[in-house]
């Protein structure tokens, strides 16, 4: 192909991927990113000898990524190393109840007949109707360009959607398979993985639980950020121009077709094509149509966070903590109806350290504790911070959480007006639009622009969606979309 020049704006996980898959396929490759350091919402942040993750915390379908690899000629476990997570959590309820949700079936089998017999075989059934999906999904909307017309493959998947319960909200499905108000919880916290309510959003999410059990969670040793690290020392080593704190204020185009990028700074950048890995709703800003991004009824969930390094070892915690609200559909008319912090938050806790001794001090615990938030434009002032961190904490005293407040270290807090500022996400709504109906939850933003010519999009916010793994099927898709529309 002649010689041609990509511009990747934002240098998250897509938007290295992107960079990567776009050079071995020959093109000139330079990639801008606003911050100071690569990875986006997949970062870390470092103190008083803690390490935290502030992004993703486990990786799925591992066999993505050793693809991703070998098509940069690599063997992922010549650079990375994945350990699989088992139990995949600890949950623990309001009125008392704690279990292990593990992959192991004896195990896991003997726990459901302890909350509610009937349930292991509707788990069975839900566990199939995940699966019915995941397979219609892998080869067609997981693999394609959504703008494509279906292919034979595609029209033969089709012929074996599970058509009862798969299209009905998603909360009912749950209901229809479990009895255990328990179990309806846990399960009814998936769509909250694409930042949605359950209550909302379509029962076709349901191949989210069925790909976290079937294939597993895995953490990746040194922390997630390592991936980033080693991805952007791979892209330096291919030559790919990589510039730090460089945003651009504007996709530059002429009779429909983009030009290049420019740079805040008042430097232009000539391109054949561009890619932007980022919230998609701010496109039309940068290319000057509009002043206005994601409407506030559209907007996914955004996240309060804690960083917390604890001086002292927790045994009692697992690497993934789940601490549920007392009434789960009024956290969810909270966050999306009302558009406030919930006054009884269900909280995640992350611990690496308890599988990753590097993440933190010999005598210590690294702590990531995050409670869903609605992606508004409100300011979250001290009070507002202060108020929140007490519902946080109220809930995790109420679940049977450690009292560690004597034993902190260091604690930083990442509020949503903190990821809108820094990663570009309106409200900080961490992936874009929400997955509310059937439309929203499959029509997400095209990996090609069906307008400008050369203008192209990765990410979590675009086709196929959010999640690590769905990430690199987006840049794969963008690669494959560049080199067909853009080889002349």
């Amino acid at each position: 192909m002649p010689d041609k020049k990509a511009i990747v704006i934002g240098g998250g996980l897509g938007g290295l991927a992107a960079a990567l898959r776009l050079s071995a396929a020959g093109w000139r490759v330079t990639l801008c990113e606003q911050s100071a350091s690569l990875g986006g919402k997949m970062n870390e942040r470092r103190s008083e000898g803690f390490r935290f993750d502030t992004g993703p915390s486990l990786v799925t379908m591992p066999w993505i990524f050793e693809e991703f690899f070998e098509t940069l000629g690599l063997r992922l476990r010549d650079h990375l190393e994945l350990t699989p997570l088992r139990p995949l959590a600890r949950y623990a309820f309001a009125d008392g109840t704690t279990f292990d949700y593990t992959t192991e079936m004896p195990a896991w089998f003997d726990t459901i007949r302890r909350l509610e017999p009937a349930d292991v075989d509707g788990f069975l059934r839900y566990m199939r109707l995940g699966a019915r999906l995941y397979e219609l999904s892998r080869g067609t909307f997981l693999r394609r360009p959504m703008t494509d017309p279906p292919d034979g493959v595609a029209l033969a998947a089709m012929t074996h959607f599970p058509l009862r319960h798969a299209w009905g909200n998603y909360d009912e499905t749950v209901r229809h398979h479990f009895h255990d108000p328990r179990l309806r919880q846990l399960f009814n916290r998936y769509p909250t993985y694409v930042g949605s309510s359950p209550y909302r959003c379509p029962a076709t999410l349901t191949l989210i639980p069925f790909i976290e059990y079937a294939f597993g969670g895995w953490y990746v040793q040194g922390g997630l950020y390592r991936m980033i690290e080693c991805l952007a020392e791979i892209a330096r080593q291919r030559g790919i121009e990589i510039r730090l704190e460089s945003p651009v204020a504007a996709i530059e185009h002429r009779m429909r077709r983009i030009t290049g990028v420019q740079l805040a700074s008042g430097i232009g950048l000539p391109a054949h094509a561009v890619v932007l890995n980022g919230d998609a709703s701010t496109a039309p800003i940068l290319l000057g149509e509009t002043t206005n991004a994601l409407p506030i009824t559209e907007r996914s969930l955004s996240g309060l966070v804690f960083l917390i390094g604890v001086g002292r070892k927790l045994p009692e915690l697992h690497h993934h903590n789940v601490y549920f609200s007392a009434d789960y559909p009024a956290e969810f008319g909270q966050l999306f109806d009302d558009r406030v912090f919930p006054n009884d938050p269900t909280v995640y806790v992350n611990v690496p350290s308890r599988s990753d001794p590097t993440c933190a001090p010999k005598s210590g615990e690294t702590l990531f504790v995050m409670a869903n938030a609605p992606a508004s434009d409100l300011p979250w002032d001290d009070h507002t911070v202060t108020y929140a961190r007490g519902c946080v904490m109220e809930r995790l005293r109420s679940n049977g959480f450690p009292d560690i407040e004597s034993d902190i270290v260091t604690e930083q807090v990442i509020t949503p007006q903190h990821m809108a500022a820094r990663y570009g996400m309106p409200g900080g709504a961490i992936y874009g639009r929400h997955s509310h109906g059937w439309r929203r939850a499959f029509w997400r933003q095209p990996n090609r622009d069906g307008y400008y010519k050369g203008l192209y999009y990765v990410g979590g916010g675009s086709h196929p969606g959010g999640g690590t793994p769905i990430v690199l099927l987006s840049a794969q898709i963008v690669t494959e979309l560049m080199q067909r529309y853009e080889a002349n």
